[in-house]
């Protein structure tokens, strides 16, 4: 089992910036891709970005692409989101989930996380 814990979280002004970090730890941290998800008060969980296994490949939802970034490091056991140009509907408690499966799932993204870490809490002020 993989346990996840988040931080970086906090309050930031629109258009400002903040890195989220997820450190990994028990079985085997570089074996499976990572993503995050977030989660605002009323709504879903919903994806924000997926990283392969070596961290070669990374996608993005529409709504943060070009702004947000996903990067790992297996050394470290560890995965980031760059968050950049914030906005306040980017305000969420985001995420970080890992996959013991090969890829992760475009079309049903949610459905391919094994484990979660506990969140961490985002707000954008106006």
């Amino acid at each position: 089992q993989v346990q996840l814990v988040e931080s970086g979280g906090g309050l930031v002004q629109a258009g400002g910036s903040l890195r989220l970090s997820c450190a990994a730890s028990g079985r085997t941290f570089s074996t499976g891709p990572m993503a995050w998800f977030r989660q605002a008060p009323g709504k879903e969980r919903e994806f924000v970005a997926s990283i392969t296994r070596s961290g070669g490949t990374t996608y993005y939802a529409d709504s943060v692409k070009g702004r947000f970034t996903i990067s790992r490091d297996n050394a470290k056991n560890t995965v980031y989101l760059q968050m950049n140009s914030l906005k306040p509907e980017d305000t969420a408690v985001y995420y970080c989930a890992g996959s013991y499966g090969s890829s992760w799932s475009r079309t049903s993204p949610i459905r391919s996380a094994d484990y979660w870490g506990q969140g961490t809490q985002v707000t954008v002020s106006s």
